[in-house]
C-alpha cells in the first residue's frame, strides 16, 4: 500500500520592501488556489514568505527592524490564510520572521511553521544555522546580517507524525549541513521542507557565484539519498531590492533525482505525487541506520586511542 503526498512547491518572486504583507498574502493565496486545482495536500512556501530578505540592509533601530517581525501566527494579515487553507482542505508550511516573548525576554527567530488541513498548527522550527555577519560590514555590495537580527534556534530538529507520514523542516543555510537531515533522519523523517532565500553573489567568496546552483541542487540531493527521504526545497528568486537570488526550487527524490523542479525566476507552482513509501527501501538497506551506522566511530580524532593530534 502507498502512501501519496501530492506536494506543490510555491516558489515566490522578488518582494520589495514597500509591498505590504496584505499584498503578499495575496500572492501567497494565488498559489494555495492553484495547489488546491493541481490535487495538492500540501503547499509549501519558502523561507521569509512575507516579507523582502530584511537582513540585506544594516539597521540600528530596533522598532524599524521589529516591522519585518511576526508577533502572532496567525495575525491580522495571515488569518486569510488560515481561514482559506480550511476551506480548501489543503496544509501548509510558511516561512516568517518570528517575534515572541519566553522565559521573561524578547527573542526573535528565523521561523517556520506547519500547519495541517484544518489549518491547525502543527509543527514549528527555528533556523539553527545562521549565515552571515553580525556587524556592518560597509565593503559589501549588500548585507547578510541574519547574525544580527536572528537568535539561533532553541527547537533542535524536531520531526512531525502528520500527512500520514513523518515530516521535518529546515531553513535555508541549514540545507549545506549534513547533521541536520541526519538528525531529521534518525527521527525517520520521510519528508522535509525546506525554503531559502540565497542571494547569487557571495561576497566573502566570489569564486563561488557560478556554482551557487550547482551547490543549492547538490546539498539537497545528498541530504535526500543519505538519508532516505523527500526533500521540498523552495526558494525566493529573482532581483529583490537590486539583488540576484537564485531559484532552482525542487521536489527531490529519496534516491536523489529531481523529481520536480521550477524553470522561472518568479512566482510558479511545481508539483510531485510523493510516495511516502520509497523512503523504505532506503531506510531499510544502504542506510539502515541502526544496521551500519557506527556512532562510536564519530567522536573526534583525538579521543581515539592511537590517533594522530590535528595540527
Amino acid at each position: 500500500m502507498t502512501r501519496i503526498v501530492t506536494v506543490g512547491a510555491a516558489q515566490l518572486g522578488p518582494i520589495s520592501r514597500s509591498e505590504s504583507r496584505q499584498q503578499v498574502v495575496r500572492r501567497l493565496l494565488e498559489l494555495m488556489h492553484q495547489a488546491k486545482a493541481a490535487g495538492c495536500d500540501l503547499i509549501v512556501y519558502p523561507e521569509l514568505a512575507l516579507t523582502t530578505f530584511f537582513p540585506r540592509w544594516y539597521m540600528e533601530d530596533q522598532a524599524e527592524i521589529d516591522l519585518f517581525f511576526e508577533r502572532e501566527m496567525p495575525g491580522a494579515a495571515t488569518r486569510p490564510l488560515f481561514d482559506e487553507a480550511a476551506k480548501l482542505g489543503i496544509g501548509f508550511c510558511l516561512g516568517y520572521a518570528e517575534l515572541i516573548e519566553e522565559s521573561g525576554r524578547t527573542n526573535r527567530f528565523n521561523a517556520t511553521i506547519l500547519v495541517d488541513k484544518q489549518a491547525r498548527a502543527v509543527g514549528k522550527y527555528r533556523k539553527v544555522h545562521l549565515p552571515g555577519h553580525a556587524e556592518h560590514e560597509p565593503w559589501r555590495a549588500f548585507q547578510h546580517l541574519e547574525k544580527r537580527y536572528f537568535e539561533i534556534g532553541n527547537l533542535g530538529f524536531p520531526a512531525y507524525r502528520v500527512f500520514d507520514g513523518i515530516f521535518g523542516m529546515l531553513i535555508c543555510n541549514d540545507r549545506r549541513w549534513p547533521e541536520a537531515y541526519r538528525v531529521l533522519g534518525l527521527q525517520g523523517a520521510e519528508m522535509i521542507l525546506l525554503g531559502y532565500n540565497t542571494p547569487v553573489h557571495n561576497p566573502p567568496s566570489p569564486e563561488h557565484d557560478n556554482l551557487a546552483n550547482f551547490h543549492n541542487h547538490l546539498v539537497m540531493q545528498s541530504g535526500a539519498y543519505q538519508n532516505g527521504s523527500w526533500v521540498v526545497g523552495v526558494a525566493k528568486c529573482g532581483k529583490e531590492e537590486g539583488v540576484e537570488q537564485i531559484a532552482g526550487s525542487a521536489i527531490i527524490a529519496p534516491s536523489g533525482e529531481i523529481a520536480a523542479a521550477a524553470v522561472t525566476q518568479g512566482d510558479e507552482l511545481i508539483v510531485a505525487r510523493c510516495d511516502l513509501d520509497l523512503t523504505r527501501s532506503y531506510k531499510t538497506t544502504i542506510f539502515n541506520f541502526a544496521q551500519h551506522r557506527v556512532p562510536e566511530a564519530y567522536r573526534p580524532i583525538v579521543e581515539r586511542k592511537g590517533a594522530v593530534p590535528p595540527p
